[in-house]
């Protein structure tokens, strides 16, 4: 089996603030009020087409309106949903599912088996724009019996459910989104889930109201507002004025002083982003010594220890240790004379050094501008000179799937359902629009492993795949993030393991 970046292409794709300092605001808001400093905007609200549907950063509002065909609880286990049951027959030539029952849409009419069969074919339909459409079209032919589906599988793809957990798994309204059409879903959306929309002001705010029928049990709290604060000083002004009681994705520094402050505490735990540098198979990239030195010059426990305040884990590989392929025994040495070596074998020292740009977000998530400046240091004593280009993180994904990236680039990738093939698979495969190392010895590699039915064969592949990609340093990988948040006292926050900020989790002290 193998995928080509046509049928992948698309995966990828407002400071508020005050001066006041004093203490949080939740014991003077009204009962049952609560509001959120949020990190990113709301391009879109349909979570299964364009670039947003992609967007890790935005699933936690997309899951407080909308049901996914199998949920995650906070550790990432799956768990029953609107899917109560599923899986494949001996062969896996069939998929069989059950449709809880009893549910409602915030509109009033009835959840049916219909509306899942009706955004399993739209997902998989090309024309629809669903970025992973590569994955949902790969079973067809679904049929209903009372609240039991089958559909015949197409092409196997041993993942097909983890997806419904994962981008764009999202279950919408057959005969709502028909009358309405995308424009007008765009302006009134709803769903299934633990909150509904109430108002919406893009680039500005969120306004969320339980829903009082709720299959899982109606929200703690009746009123989230979500202020989009994209800049992180901003959102440490909100909780520390208590303008907001709940914000994340806050400097490591800042975490610690305001944890420290009466009123406010807080939960700074690994989730299953990492922090990353993409390798382009253009320029200087195109030298394995170069590579090979530009990841031993790095000194990820010293940037883990000194810019991240020890939260957080250096990694060796795309995978963490909660990945269903992470191999402990993989490892890449900080050795920077080797690297001095190894550029000196290319005609590279400190005072002939390599050249080329390394890109970045700034600000977008802790420290991740002033973690590339400390690279970039590292590499200047070993005999590589990188200038720095900052960009947005639309702008990231506009060139990854455009292959058009530097020679280097930061970012996090997510992954939640914790499978190889979201991570590295996405990530180094040439075809793909989420990687931009395009060589051949990586693509016959990987082509065997999508199909694969032998799951300890599978995970095997791609260990052997991690390995490969550390020995050829076809990738930085850095560490695994651990997330901040902080919230007012009067309120407890669970903290889920995918990143999500998930108000439905929250209730009063």
């Amino acid at each position: 089996m193998t995928i080509n970046r046509r049928e992948l292409l698309g995966y990828s794709a407002a400071a508020l603030g005050v001066a006041a300092v004093g203490l949080p605001h939740i014991a003077k808001a009204a009962a049952g009020e609560l509001t959120i400093a949020y990190n990113v905007n709301l391009p879109s609200w349909d979570p299964t087409t364009g670039p947003s549907a992609v967007n890790p950063t935005i699933q936690g509002l997309y899951q407080s309106v909308f049901d996914q065909f199998i949920p995650q609880k906070p550790d990432l286990s799956f768990a029953p949903g609107l899917l109560t049951e599923w899986g494949w027959n001996d062969d896996r030539t069939k998929v069989t599912m059950t449709v809880r029952e009893g549910v409602t849409w915030h509109d009033g009419s009835p959840f049916t088996p219909e509306d899942v069969v009706w955004s399993l074919q739209r997902a998989g339909d090309e024309k629809t724009g669903n970025p992973i459409q590569f994955v949902w079209k790969n079973v067809s032919n679904f049929k209903i019996d009372g609240n039991k589906i089958t559909g015949d599988v197409v092409q196997f793809d041993p993942v097909y459910f983890k997806w419904m957990s994962f981008l764009t798994g999202y279950i919408l309204p057959k005969a709502y989104y028909e009358k309405v059409g995308a424009e007008g879903f765009e302006k009134a959306p709803i769903g299934t889930g633990p909150y509904m929309v109430e108002k919406f002001e893009r680039n500005a705010f969120l306004r969320l109201k339980a829903n009082p029928t709720y299959w899982g049990g109606k929200p703690a709290f009746e009123n989230v507002t979500i202020k989009f604060v994209t800049d992180a000083g901003s959102r440490v002004a909100e909780i520390e004025s208590g303008s907001s009681q709940v914000t994340l994705e806050i400097p490591y520094e800042e975490y610690d002083r305001l944890i420290a402050k009466d009123g406010l505490a807080g939960s700074c735990k690994p989730v299953s982003d990492i922090g990353m540098i993409f390798f382009n198979d253009i320029e200087a990239m195109l030298d394995k010594n170069v590579r090979q030195a530009a990841v031993m010059a790095v000194d990820k426990e010293l940037l883990v220890k000194r810019l991240l305040r020890g939260y957080g884990q250096p990694i060796a590989t795309l995978e963490t240790p909660e990945y269903t392929a992470f191999d402990a025994s993989i490892k890449v040495e900080h050795n920077p004379e080797k690297a001095k070596e190894l550029l000196a074998a290319s005609g590279y020292s400190p005072e002939k050094p390599v050249k080329f740009t390394i890109q970045t977000t700034k600000g977008f998530k802790p420290k991740d501008y002033e973690m590339i400046q400390a690279i970039v240091g590292m590499w200047r004593k070993v005999g590589i000179e990188a200038t720095i280009e900052v960009y947005e993180i639309a702008k990231h994904y506009e060139l990854r799937a455009a292959d058009k990236l530097a020679p280097a680039a930061f970012y996090n990738w997510g992954n939640a359902i914790g499978d190889p093939t979201t991570s590295t698979g996405f990530a180094m495969y040439g075809p793909s629009p989420h990687s931009v190392w395009d060589s051949q010895d990586l693509i016959d590699m990987i082509n065997p492993l999508w199909g694969e039915k032998d799951e300890a064969k599978r995970v095997a592949g791609w260990k052997a795949v991690d390995k490969y990609i550390a020995e050829q340093a076809y990738v930085l990988p850095l560490m695994q993030y651990a997330q901040p948040i902080v919230h007012a006292k009067g309120v407890n926050v669970v903290q889920h393991v995918s990143g999500a900020l998930l108000p439905a989790l929250m209730t009063p002290a």
